[in-house]
């Protein structure tokens, strides 16, 4: 199932477009974690209820820590059916992260309590899945049911960072999440990659040595 060529509509907003065909269970999916230097990449699956206004749901990159805790309860709370799931620093470096990406999106939407009718998948990207679906660029910014999974993705992935910073403080994951700042790459520097690290990234591979 695919919007109709030419519809400005569908594009400024294809959510609405699809509540519109009376579409019974609509599923929005993202994802956080592709460009850091370390942790695993997190998607997360949201069907929504169709009345669903949740006050300040956008893209989580817009949000403060403390907003998206505060969404990331509300929409769990309210979501009819939603699922996060992770693929590891091993699969990454072996796959390539936009192949990572993309299963970690399938494997939250085949992880929902039940089949969705409609995926909204933010990027150009389709899934590897029988559904019927709508790659939305910057769809973190125009579906709400995109924006909500993006949310619960990088709340989890923080989450996550911060659990790998508990193993290994002296890179300060609890501070960037992996990204590929100053301090982080001085600290691949000085102590090269843990086994959090993805070993295939620039920023990383340059330290890795046989030992690793």
């Amino acid at each position: 199932m695919k919007p109709p060529r030419g519809s400005k509509a569908v594009f400024a907003d294809p959510e609405a477009f699809w509540r519109r065909q009376a579409i019974p269970s609509l599923a929005g999916v993202d994802e956080a974690g592709r460009g850091p230097l370390a942790g695993p990449v997190v998607a997360a699956a949201v069907i929504l209820p169709s009345d669903a206004a949740i006050s300040g749901l956008k893209d989580s990159k817009l949000l403060t820590a403390q907003q998206r805790a505060g969404l990331d309860g509300e929409i769990r709370a309210r979501a009819l059916g939603y699922a996060v799931r992770e693929v590891g620093v091993r699969q990454i470096e072996q796959w390539g992260i936009l192949a990572a990406s993309l299963k970690a999106m399938a494997l939250a939407v085949q992880a929902l309590p039940f089949p969705p009718a409609m995926v909204l998948v933010d990027g150009n990207q389709p899934l590897p899945l029988p559904y019927p679906q709508q790659p939305v660029i910057d769809g973190d910014a125009r579906c709400p049911s995109i924006a909500a999974a993006s949310i619960l993705a990088k709340v989890f992935r923080d989450q996550r960072m911060e659990a790998c910073h508990r193993l290994y403080p002296q890179y300060n994951f609890a501070k960037h999440k992996g990204y590929a700042t100053r301090e982080h790459l001085e600290a691949l520097r000085i102590w090269g990659p843990c086994p959090f690290h993805r070993r295939t990234f620039k920023g990383v591979k340059e330290w890795v040595t046989d030992k690793d």
